[in-house]
């Protein structure tokens, strides 16, 4: 017999605070990720952040909910993405996924949205035909240094014996990359690289729309759901430790020490992705500026769904990238979400909104 149960900041606190997560077959959630949910400023007290479905006393499945709300006419409206969903193998066939979903819909009174979902979930939510896409993100990813010994593996996992062979020649090109990139030097113009969003900051963000303030983009920073260590978390599905993860606050001023663009960056694996930007400028400081960051930082490759500076990277024709390919990202609205927003109403989501900040 399939029951569920839900857990809002309280019940989560102590959940994970008991140990008794960790009691089962596999995790329902890290400890950092509980803290972080528990810490949202966008959470309720009431909002559900986790349900889990248990087949009797055996925990079958979990879905994670990620509270967020839009800002329309000086109201909040609330809403979830949906963060995490997992059923056990030994458990399909019982439609628990179903039933999680649903209870999730009950919850939020159908208001959920969902992003970078893997092709087997959105499979799944076209199949119970309660989501809609909605205008989708177009992006770029840049390629700045070779990696196969990484992707080769990952895609060809038979080759996972010759990755030192393939490492050895990930050092060689990436040797005559870096000669080539010597050229670019350190920006001549005033720019701070922070650990987080300072107070001259947060002046100068409010005069922008964003779906994410000051308070809760250092949240984000503060508590990330991905911490960096070796160690992996054998029982955990999704992200919860790395190698590398490293979040930057960024500040470029004009020539009159007046600043004019920050960006939050953040850096995982060698992964380097634009979470948010807010500028005054036409962005040729910004491009300059992450240029030579991407050589100082031995970044492998971009991701930016930041449309007006992937336009001014590619007229500068000075990024040091060695390919370049479009991406893109699909959003799907419950439709109960989409009927209980204002027609025509353009949720205006930054590269970071959604839980792409934190993974």
């Amino acid at each position: 017999m399939i029951h569920l149960k839900t857990f809002n900041k309280k019940q989560l606190g102590e959940f994970v605070s008991s140990g008794d997560f960790k009691k089962y077959d596999f995790l329902p959630i890290t400890t950092h990720r509980a803290h972080s949910q528990i810490n949202n400023p966008k959470a309720n007290d009431d909002h559900t952040l986790l349900i889990l479905a248990f087949d009797d006393d055996k925990l079958a499945g979990y879905l994670g909910c990620f509270p967020d709300n839009f800002l329309i006419d000086g109201k909040k409206f609330n809403y979830a993405w949906l963060s995490t969903l997992f059923i056990s193998n030994q458990f399909r066939g019982k439609r628990i996924a179903q039933q999680l979903l649903d209870k999730a819909f009950e919850e939020y009174n159908s208001n959920i949205a969902i992003t970078e979902f893997t092709k087997e979930a959105e499979s799944l939510y076209n199949k119970i035909g309660v989501f809609q896409y909605i205008q989708p993100k177009v992006g770029k990813r840049y390629y700045f240094r070779t990696d196969l010994a990484t992707i080769i593996p990952a895609k060809k996992p038979k080759t996972e014996n010759i990755k030192p062979l393939l490492s050895l020649g990930d050092s060689v090109l990436n040797s005559f990359i870096s000669v080539k990139n010597c050229f670019i030097q350190k920006p001549d113009f005033k720019f701070k690289i922070l650990d987080k969003v300072d107070s001259e900051s947060v002046d100068f963000i409010s005069r922008f729309h964003s779906n994410r303030n000051a308070e809760e983009l250092n949240w984000a920073i503060e508590n990330p759901w991905v911490l960096e260590s070796k160690s992996k978390e054998e029982n955990y599905l999704f992200s919860s430790f790395s190698e590398s993860f490293k979040y930057f606050w960024i500040k470029i001023y004009d020539k009159k020490n007046v600043l004019e663009t920050c960006a939050l960056l953040f850096v995982r694996n060698g992964h380097l992705k634009i979470s948010y930007l807010f500028s005054e400028s036409d962005l040729e400081k910004f491009v300059t500026f992450l240029s030579y960051f991407v050589v100082k930082n031995k970044i492998n490759y971009l991701t930016s769904y930041q449309t007006e500076f992937n336009k001014k990277a590619e007229s500068m024709n000075i990024f040091p990238k060695i390919h370049q390919r479009n991406m893109e990202r699909r959003y799907m609205f419950h439709k109960g979400l989409i009927g209980n927003l204002p027609n025509s109403f353009d949720p205006d989501f930054q590269d970071g909104d959604g839980d792409c900040v934190m993974t």
